[in-house]
């Protein structure tokens, strides 16, 4: 799976706040992805990628693409070239490709399990995990997504949050460039009966041995990755976001009266009604 990069235009795409329908390239109305998690996304899955048209950059500017590539994908065989010169044998026939792997490949998710690459120090790129076990508060959470300006220049941040007026969604953390997105992506193990676990013994297992406390494997887990004078405070900074002492005291019934302006998502109980119903259609 090969990713062709144009080193004069990737700097500049990436900061982009730019969708594809704004350039006429959207496969259709509903195609709401922007230029930077388009980059973001052929990046992180390839396995070969070409920095291409490094003729027309400095050697800091090219040196600042490889990092930030290297940093979004630990594992692919990076090429250099001008006017996409490269030898066939280096991209025809590799035998290299293996979609498992390539789906395990992105370095956010390779921080999580605590596979760290020190090979993007030497770029000035760093990264860290930051895990709780206790929910976000809404609002401050929101305060801190709406002026926190530093997490446009990092380099990637993702991972799993929890907050507390919606106790039941694992919400997916997003960022690339300087677009962030915070969504639903599914319910957390904590939330379900023991009969809707795996049968498997080995995956249940795999199941609870994230659980602890009283809220099971609800967490926060994320990875932020970028110039380590721009991770700076972010850590101090979501901190001040979880529940205080007293605010996390009350429980999941005293935590739906905080104030949320977060968009409203859907309601996790219907959601899964949906997905186990065999009369449900395909677009439920």
């Amino acid at each position: 799976m090969v990713t062709v990069i144009d080193a004069f235009n990737f700097l500049t795409d990436y900061r982009a706040i730019d969708d594809l329908r704004d350039r006429n390239i959207a496969l259709g109305e509903e195609d709401d992805r922007s230029i930077a998690q388009l980059l973001v996304d052929q990046v992180e899955f390839a396995n070969v990628i070409i920095i291409n048209k490094i003729d027309q950059v400095t050697p800091e500017q090219l040196n600042q693409v490889k990092g930030i590539i290297r940093s979004l994908n630990g594992e692919a065989k990076i090429l250099t070239a001008t006017r996409s010169q490269i030898p066939l044998k280096e991209i025809l026939n590799t035998g290299l490709f293996n979609f498992e792997k390539a789906s395990q490949a992105p370095s956010w998710l390779k921080e999580l399990r605590g596979e760290h690459i020190p090979e993007t120090e030497e770029y000035g790129i760093s990264s860290f995990v930051y895990r709780a076990r206790r929910p976000f508060h809404p609002m401050r959470l929101y305060e801190f997504w709406r002026g926190q300006s530093t997490l446009g220049s990092l380099v990637r941040s993702k991972g799993y949050v929890w907050i507390a007026t919606r106790p039941d969604w694992v919400g997916l953390w997003s960022q690339a460039g300087r677009l962030l997105e915070l969504s639903p992506t599914a319910v957390w193990w904590n939330s379900l009966e023991p009969e809707e676990f795996p049968e498997d013994p080995k995956e249940k297992q795999a199941i609870l041995d994230t659980f602890e406390g009283p809220y099971g494997d609800c967490r926060q887990e994320m990875v932020f990755i970028g110039y380590k004078e721009d991770l700076g405070s972010i850590r101090a900074d979501l901190d001040r976001c979880l529940l205080s002492d007293s605010e996390f005291e009350k429980g999941p019934a005293g935590w739906l009266e905080l104030p949320d302006p977060w968009p409203e998502w859907p309601d996790p109980e219907t959601v899964l009604n949906q997905q186990n119903d065999p009369n449900a259609s395909a677009t439920s």
